[in-house]
């Protein structure tokens, strides 16, 4: 009978074996996963005192891992979704432990028991037609960083785009020609190509020609030639909204992020009667359902669905059975 592995054996082996290799997920999941484990086992030295090298499974028993969540939520300031983000990557680890450590199932079934927390879903945010034109008429053309911040706006208005994918988009993945479109590299590796509208198409061949790109050169870089970051992408749209208050004040009112206008980009194609299977191809909506959020959050299709419904005339009479009725049911 070989020895049971140690602790940090399987941790070398989750993130090294079980992340990278057999399930070969993206770098970002690996990031988020290490953060977690940093946390809880920063924590876990300061509940045993004992260094990381030296902890044992017996160490992460349920009740352990119930104070490290704990601990998020009420000395790091987390919200329940970030405490059950931390939550799914402990329980991803103890699915290894069930494979390569069977000894300790016992433990690996108290923890996979601990619940998620349930969150409160928010209204989607969105802009209006007249508060995305006003955002989008504010970048300075005969500059050269009004022109990549008014190509950069108006594509991700058309497309939908996550922050990180238009920040890492490259020249060559957007195709020009009697259909012009984008390719987008989105979450969990899945393409998807967008239509572009002519203005988009025009407006990219001129930030292109300016740029002077390669294909393989970013759409949209920084000042210095590097890749633009998601902060940066949201210190020139904040810039901007800036300047757009003056000419629509109703922007003063909201709190505009890029993923606010990927939702604009939903709310308007609904508006404009474009099927929902549809939207959730463009946004690159794995199921469906994600893509419902946005009926909900249309008040106007409510009231025109409203609209539609006649009043009953007259006075509604409650039904009364008969006797037949009465003597089948009781004879049930």
């Amino acid at each position: 009978m070989t020895d049971a592995p140690s602790f940090p054996s399987l941790v070398q082996y989750f993130f090294a074996q079980h992340l990278c290799t057999n399930k070969q997920v993206s770098p970002k999941t690996i990031a988020a996963y290490r953060d977690t484990f940093r946390l809880l086992l920063s924590f876990m030295q300061g509940q045993t005192g004992r260094p990381a090298s030296a902890l044992r499974i017996t160490d992460l028993d349920a009740p352990s891992v119930l104070a490290f969540l704990d601990y998020l939520e009420t000395q790091r300031g987390n919200k329940a979704r970030s405490r059950n983000a931390r939550l799914y990557a402990i329980r991803s680890f103890f699915r290894v432990i069930a494979l390569r450590d069977p000894a300790n199932m016992a433990i690996v079934d108290r923890v996979m028991a601990i619940p998620c927390k349930r969150t409160t879903k928010p209204m989607i945010r969105y802009l209006t037609r007249e508060e995305i034109d006003s955002i989008l008429a504010v970048p300075d053309q005969t500059t050269w960083v009004g022109s990549r911040d008014h190509a950069l706006f108006l594509t991700l208005y058309n497309t939908g785009a996550r922050a990180s994918e238009i920040t890492q988009m490259r020249c060559d993945q957007v195709s020009f020609g009697s259909s012009t479109f984008v390719r987008l590299h989105g979450k969990g590796r899945k393409e998807r190509t967008v239509p572009l509208w002519p203005q988009t198409a025009r407006v990219l061949r001129q930030w292109f020609r300016k740029l002077g790109s390669t294909d393989q050169d970013l759409a949209f870089p920084a000042v210095r030639g590097g890749p633009l970051s998601n902060d940066g992408l949201d210190h020139a749209l904040q810039r901007a909204i800036e300047e757009a208050i003056a000419e629509c004040p109703s922007l003063n009112k909201k709190h505009v992020s890029p993923h606010v206008i990927r939702h604009t980009t939903a709310m308007h194609l609904l508006q404009s009667g474009v099927d929902i299977a549809v939207i959730a191809l463009w946004l690159g909506h794995e199921s469906i359902e994600t893509t419902h959020g946005y009926i909900e959050a249309d008040l106007n299709m409510k009231e025109r669905a409203l609209a539609k419904l006649t009043p009953a005339k007259g006075r509604m009479s409650r039904f009364e059975p008969g006797d037949d009725l009465l003597q089948f049911l009781k004879g049930l």
